[in-house]
């Protein structure tokens, strides 16, 4: 079954599926826009007495619904210094060493950073010899992305590609699954140096939003987008540890990337853990 469900997915029409799907999500639609989110709320189990709005009836279309803001203090923020939160409500699917510009997405999957992060080797240098997570954020999570650390926005990268699943089985049967999918690199400057956070697209994700930009995804095209934004001055675009960066409409992964010797994972992460936006993920050196 297993194999099945993998062929499909490569035989799907994944982008015009995922569009059509993004479209019925955005819609206000009424009692049918309510219908859906009930029903999603009974087939995930979704804790709605931590949303800001708790009653369907609250949101006019589905992705209202699916980028809903929590009540305030529901994610305490580890405001310790020295120490890195969680960007995301998920689980850790895979953290540790860059080993020879490789990250681990599964048992017997390795990927390549340059790939991942669009391309350029001179993106991917600083972070050889690093560490990397990779958090999946599930159907029934907190779909807002925040920042792990206090940052500066340095570059944002739009990278074209397919949009397979990305939950555990296709990680584990898809090759280079993250560094093919959809998706948009962001490049921050902080305390103890580069951060990648890359935001990964997947099946019926409708887009991909910052907060500087709005909706990054879907353009139209196959060509590789770059910004570069100033360091410095008026215009420089700087976030607050545990500030809001980015959401997706529906689910997907974040992976982050460190540079070599700075950041230690706290002994209790590791694969598996969930994880809540905001607790104590890491020790900066």
């Amino acid at each position: 079954m297993d194999k099945v469900k993998i062929t499909l997915q490569y035989m799907m029409p994944k982008h015009f599926f995922s569009r059509v799907v993004g479209k019925l999500a955005a819609a206000q639609l009424g009692w049918f826009s309510h219908l859906l989110i009930k029903l999603f709320i009974k087939s995930y189990n979704i804790n709605m007495s931590e949303a800001q709005f708790e009653r369907p009836e609250d949101y006019a279309s589905f992705n209202e619904f699916f980028t809903r803001p929590l009540k305030d203090g529901i994610r305490p923020l580890a405001s310790e210094p020295g120490i890195m939160a969680h960007p995301v409500d998920g689980t850790i699917s895979q953290l540790g060493p860059i080993v020879a510009g490789k990250l681990v997405q599964a048992k017997n999957h390795n990927y390549s950073l340059q790939s991942l992060l669009g391309g350029l080797e001179q993106t991917a240098a600083p972070y050889a010899g690093g560490t990397f997570a990779t958090i999946y954020l599930a159907p029934k999570d907190y779909h807002r992305i925040h920042m792990p650390v206090a940052g500066t926005l340095r570059e944002m990268i739009y990278i074209p590609g397919e949009l397979f699943s990305v939950n555990p089985l296709t990680a584990e049967n898809v090759p280079d699954l993250f560094a093919r999918n959809e998706r948009v690199v962001t490049i921050f400057d902080t305390e103890f140096g580069p951060m990648a956070l890359v935001l990964v697209g997947a099946t019926i994700v409708a887009s991909i939003e910052t907060v500087w930009a709005g909706t990054i995804t879907p353009p139209t095209g196959k060509t590789i987008f770059r910004w570069s934004y100033p360091a410095t001055g008026n215009t420089a675009i700087t976030l607050e540890k545990g500030a809001e960066m980015g959401r997706f409409k529906l689910g997907s992964t974040v992976v982050l990337a460190f540079p070599e010797g700075k950041v230690d994972f706290l002994a209790d992460q590791q694969a598996g853990t969930v994880t809540r936006m905001g607790a104590p993920f890491a020790e900066l050196k």
